[in-house]
């Protein structure tokens, strides 16, 4: 039986694309800019895996996922013609945009009726505080906040897998990873962990998402609420 859910945040849970592109617009727009706000959020968000990457293959000692946002922030700056935009703008905006993620329809009940039956929490390579913070804006309750910072690793990397199931002191097979990325889902597999694929076909815009698991899963559905309905007590 099941004991621990994690879960995969960015994009799995929350709408990075749209929530960004609000917020960004929000805080800049009275600066006088008029972007395409989505593909400002979706440039910003192309910067993460290769940011991390530095980090998993040793290039970089491991770093917040904070300052990685804020680096990214910076190199995509001249290409939507903000080069000129004060840097404790962008510290706020780089702080703030990620921290006000809209959670789709289903998470908040999908994730109450889940927390029923078994321990959950995101393992996410956002930071603590950020995790926090997006919890908070969207009232979602975790057992715990697990992820990067515990394994001062980035996933797809097998430590982050490795450390969640041991800080819930359970063997990898009583867990499973929920995420919407079948790279994920793969990684969490070769670390023993069950694999639930959510199905979140615009994460990158309308069809742009993976509408079902692109490899050999334990379990695919198209919600949370879906999930905790057929989840085993």
């Amino acid at each position: 039986m099941l004991g621990a859910l994690f879960f995969d945040v960015f994009g799995t849970l929350v709408d990075w694309r749209t929530s960004v592109a609000r917020e960004s617009e929000r805080m800049l727009a009275p600066l006088g800019y008029n972007l395409d706000w989505l593909a400002f959020a979706s440039a910003w968000r192309s910067r993460y895996q290769p940011a991390m990457e530095k980090v998993r293959s040793g290039a970089r000692g491991f770093v917040k996922l904070d300052v990685l946002h804020r680096e990214n922030l910076q190199e995509i700056c001249g290409g939507f013609g903000l080069q000129d935009v004060a840097d404790h703008v962008l510290d706020e905006l780089a702080w703030n945009a990620w921290r006000r993620l809209d959670a789709w329809p289903d998470v908040a009940e999908g994730l109450r009726l889940l927390r029923e039956k078994v321990l959950i929490a995101p393992v996410s390579n956002g930071n603590i505080s950020l995790m926090a913070a997006v919890a908070r804006h969207n009232g979602l309750s975790w057992d715990a906040v697990l992820g990067a910072e515990i394994a001062c690793d980035f996933k797809p990397n097998p430590a982050v897998y490795d450390a969640a199931c041991a800080s819930f002191d359970l063997p990898p097979e009583r867990c499973a990873m929920v995420a919407a990325h079948t790279g994920d889902l793969v990684a969490a597999a070769a670390r023993g962990l069950k694999t639930i694929h959510v199905s979140r076909p615009d994460e990158h815009g309308p069809g742009k998402g993976e509408s079902k698991p692109l490899a050999s899963v334990d379990l695919s559905v198209g919600n949370l609420i879906e999930l905790a309905r057929v989840l085993p007590s």
